[in-house]
């Protein structure tokens, strides 16, 4: 679709770039239309909606799609089938509801798809946008946390391209010699700290939710925030750096950044060390993988060096946060651990956010997860995504166990 000066859909462009947002009423779906917009507003930018996707919120979906005319909508919950169909029934927009009808919007034709669908749920619509061939612009760090070597082959295979959106692997992306790897000597990804990075154990064992999900930097949704106040994101981004980019998980180190300004580095053999930095809007990440290889507007605020005046650093407390340990310990015993790791971890921050478990109990109980699967043993490598699917839903079975047992304690 071409857009007008305020952005609005005008009519079908046959050189429109086709696009899919799965996960469109979630954050980064909602600053994804705000940069389309912006950037048509500008005359820079033409494009068809193909597909969106949503989990429960059928009102924006709806507004969404009456605005932009997509081919097709899904929404995951299947109870809400009916509401979304009432909701477009006067447009010819088709929809869907449920697992597969995510999946058929993922597999619909599409130059660039944006993955933001949260958790492990985007996992299958995300594989099928990549056997596709589409650029794959990877909002979601659990596809690759627990299916990495399937999710790259596919669309190695497909012959697609996998641009990140997480704002540190974004920043090693923009930054990255990829024609020489061998010359990184480290990458470096920062974390803000999250909003309890001065807090002792015993103030965090009584964190609340709301606290947990008030970052001090950055306007995310509620998993992803919890996950930035136990540090576990930054343990996810580990295990997800090893696989978008060609370096061992040895060479991955992360580093406290509490201003957010700084995003990522990759230093070389040199002793060069090479920063992307920018104010802490995901727009801007999104920005980046929406035009490449060029570049495109943003209505980002750009960085003002002599108000930030100061940048400081500190080295991560694994001992205040061992979910860093955690993902240190899943990537090196490899196998079914990474994709334990996270399930478990989904299933304890929900518990936390329906105040079933405290704070502290999130990595405890993903501890315990992981040292009963260890026990059990498993296959060296998930190659397949039914071994993923199955090492997934043991992981949250044994969760469930955990979260039912302290909650009744």
């Amino acid at each position: 679709m071409t857009s007008a000066t305020n952005g609005a859909p005008t009519g079908r462009s046959p050189n429109a770039r086709r696009i899919t947002i799965l996960g469109s009423t979630g954050s980064i779906g909602v600053s994804t239309f705000e940069l389309l917009e912006y950037a048509a507003a500008r005359g820079e930018a033409d494009f068809e909606i193909v597909a969106l996707t949503a989990s429960k919120n059928v009102e924006m979906l709806a507004e969404q799609a009456r605005k932009f005319q997509p081919e097709f909508v899904a929404i995951a919950d299947e109870s809400l089938k009916d509401a979304l169909q009432s909701a477009l029934a006067d447009t010819n927009i088709e929809t869907g509801a449920g697992a597969a009808a995510l999946e058929e919007a993922a597999a619909r034709e599409a130059d660039w798809v944006m993955a933001a669908i949260v958790g492990a749920a985007g996992l299958k619509p995300t594989l099928k946008a990549a056997q596709r061939g589409a650029a794959i612009a990877l909002a979601n760090k659990e596809c690759l946390v627990c299916a990495g070597d399937v999710v790259t082959k596919a669309i190695a295979e497909a012959g697609g391209t996998l641009l990140p959106v997480d704002s540190e692997h974004n920043a090693i992306f923009q930054v990255f010699d990829f024609e020489r790897p061998h010359r990184v000597s480290r990458l470096i990804l920062t974390a803000s700290g999250g909003p309890f990075r001065t807090w002792t154990r015993d103030e965090m064992a009584s964190a609340t939710p709301a606290q947990a999900v008030a970052h001090p930097n950055w306007s995310m949704g509620a998993k992803i925030s919890v996950d930035s106040a136990t540090l576990m994101n930054k343990g996810l981004e580990l295990i997800e750096a090893s696989h978008i980019f060609p370096v061992a998980h040895e060479q991955i180190e992360i580093l406290v950044h509490p201003q957010s300004v700084i995003h990522s580095m990759v230093e070389y053999v040199d002793g060069s060390v090479l920063a992307q930095l920018g104010t802490p809007d995901m727009r801007t990440p999104i920005a980046t993988t929406l035009a490449w290889p060029d570049r495109t507007p943003s209505p980002s605020a750009m960085l003002d060096f002599a108000k930030v005046s100061k940048l400081t650093f500190e080295p991560p407390d694994f001992n205040r946060f061992p979910a860093l340990r955690l993902a240190r310990d899943a990537i090196a015993a490899g196998g079914v651990m990474s994709a334990t790791l996270n399930a478990a971890n989904e299933v304890a921050v929900a518990a936390f956010l329906d105040d079933a478990v405290k704070f502290l109990d999130i990595a405890a109980i993903t501890e315990q997860v992981l040292e009963m699967v260890s026990r059990q043993g498993g296959p060296a490598a998930l190659t397949t995504l039914e071994e993923v699917v199955a090492a997934d839903g043991e992981a949250r079975r044994l969760a469930g166990e955990c979260v039912a047992a302290r909650a009744a304690a």
